[in-house]
């Protein structure tokens, strides 16, 4: 395999694919990432997001924004609010802001309600999104897994029909030869807690102990609080796609399984914090006894 690696949105990337990336390729995943970043960016002033911070009212986004959209306009009901892509404030309040200074301004605060926020359509312009107030915004719940998506299916225009596209806890794989992917424990990063095989599908993770910057602060919050989860440690899911996978990975830390595999198909494995796990049936074999 012969492999490209960049750094983007705040993570390690690799692309291994087949045959190596010609400069056309190469050119237009760079463009692809870029233009996600000056869409969605929390850390940069020049992106849309920026400008969401700001002031309310219309902003323009890809086209590829519908799919997303859907995907938090199912999660945030299925989860009843607590996935949100308003949390973003309460990212900044908690000290993960754009200057990452990880020095919390104030006490946990809920985002505001997403349905009474923010409306969407699609048009010949690309996806409109509307707001009532300034926000926030923040798509870390699933807005990677679809970058790994959109990098993919540049690939994929170029010819590419074996490739593996990481972006360190989300992966999509895609060709004849699996790949083996160990399940890292979330207290002990040496450690794995079971390996699957990873075959033409998407790998996504979500853990308490990455991005962490204080004794109970990380990432991964609640949006009717504003507060870090404490009872799940760390998921994993399989699915079709990236997006829907990294979204559902974050989703299961507020909702059963039974809940989401009425709108979604997937499988997971979760673990809690205090050393339990759960799991689909398909993943029976992957966790060590």
């Amino acid at each position: 395999m012969h492999t490209l690696g960049f750094e983007a949105i705040g993570t390690q990337w690799s692309l291994s694919t087949a045959a190596p990336l010609d400069p056309v390729t190469r050119t237009a995943v760079a463009d692809a990432v870029e233009s996600y970043d000056r869409t969605y960016s929390r850390f940069r002033s020049d992106s849309t997001v920026a400008r969401m911070a700001e002031a309310a009212g219309s902003f323009v986004l890809p086209a590829s924004a519908a799919p997303l959209l859907r995907l938090f306009d199912s999660l945030q009901q299925i989860t009843r609010g607590a996935v949100n892509p308003l949390v973003g404030r309460s990212l900044e309040v908690l000290g993960y802001d754009a200057g990452y200074s990880f020095l919390p301004s104030g006490p946990p605060a809920p985002a505001a309600a997403w349905t009474d926020t923010v409306s969407w359509t699609t048009d010949d312009r690309g996806t409109v999104l509307t707001t009532a107030a300034e926000v926030t915004f923040d798509i870390g719940a699933a807005g990677k897994g679809q970058l790994v998506d959109l990098v993919s299916e540049v690939l994929e225009t170029a010819g590419h029909r074996e490739y593996v596209v990481d972006a360190g806890s989300d992966l999509r794989h895609a060709g004849a030869a699996p790949l083996r992917v160990a399940l890292e424990h979330p207290y002990d990063t040496k450690r794995a807690i079971g390996v699957l095989t990873l075959s033409d599908r998407a790998l996504c993770a979500s853990a308490v102990n990455r991005r962490q910057w204080g004794d109970g602060l990380h990432h991964v919050l609640d949006a009717r609080t504003g507060s870090p989860v404490d009872t799940v440690a760390a998921t994993w899911v399989l699915a079709s796609d990236a997006m829907t996978a990294d979204g559902l990975a974050t989703a299961l830390f507020f909702a059963e399984p039974q809940e989401l595999a009425g709108a979604f198909a997937f499988d997971y494995v979760r673990m809690f914090t205090d050393g339990r796990a759960d799991y689909s049936p398909a993943m029976a074999g992957v966790l060590f006894p």
